[in-house]
C-alpha cells in the first residue's frame, strides 16, 4: 500500500532521521558508504561513526555492545534509500565500477524502481525512486 499525500504530510512524524547498523569494524563499514554514496562523516567516537545521508538524516555504524540508552544491535533485514529516478543508471554504473554486485533495476507496480545490493556486513541496501518519482509526478500535475 502506498501512502497518500495527506498521510505523509499529516502524520505524527516527519520521516526517518537516523539509522544505525551494528558492525565489528565501524570504520571499515563507514568507509564503504563514504566511497559508494559520497556521504560525509559527521562525527566519530571509538565505538561509532556517523555519516550524513540526506538533508535531515544520518546513519551510524556502531561496534557491538550495549550503549548509553540500552541500545543493542541485532539481525538486520534491509533498508531503503531514496533516489531520484534520473540517478538510477548513474548509481548502477558507480556500483559496477566499485565491483559491487546488484540486482535491478526492478520495476514495481506503479512504475517505481529499485536496485538492491549488499554492504560488506551483508545488510541488504535498496535504492528506491518511489518518493522521488511521486514528487516529480506531482510537480508535472501542477
Amino acid at each position: 500500500m502506498r501512502p497518500n499525500r495527506s498521510s505523509v504530510d499529516g502524520g505524527i512524524t516527519a520521516g526517518l532521521c537516523e539509522l544505525t547498523l551494528e558492525t565489528a569494524d565501524p570504520f571499515s563499514l563507514a568507509g564503504f558508504y563514504e566511497r559508494v554514496f559520497g556521504w560525509q562523516r559527521l562525527s566519530e567516537e571509538p565505538d561509532r561513526i556517523w555519516l550524513a545521508c540526506g538533508e535531515d538524516a544520518r546513519i551510524g555504524f556502531w561496534a557491538p555492545g550495549e550503549k548509553e540508552f540500552g541500545d543493542r544491535g541485532g539481525r538486520h533485514v534491509h533498508y531503503a534509500l531514496s533516489i531520484p529516478p534520473g540517478r538510477m543508471t548513474a548509481l548502477c554504473d558507480h556500483l559496477e565500477r566499485e565491483g559491487i554486485d546488484y540486482r535491478g533495476p526492478v520495476e514495481h507496480d506503479g512504475g517505481d524502481r529499485s536496485i538492491y545490493f549488499s554492504d560488506p556486513e551483508r545488510n541488504l541496501v535498496e535504492a528506491w525512486d518511489f518518493f522521488e518519482r511521486r514528487q516529480d509526478a506531482e510537480a508535472l500535475a501542477e
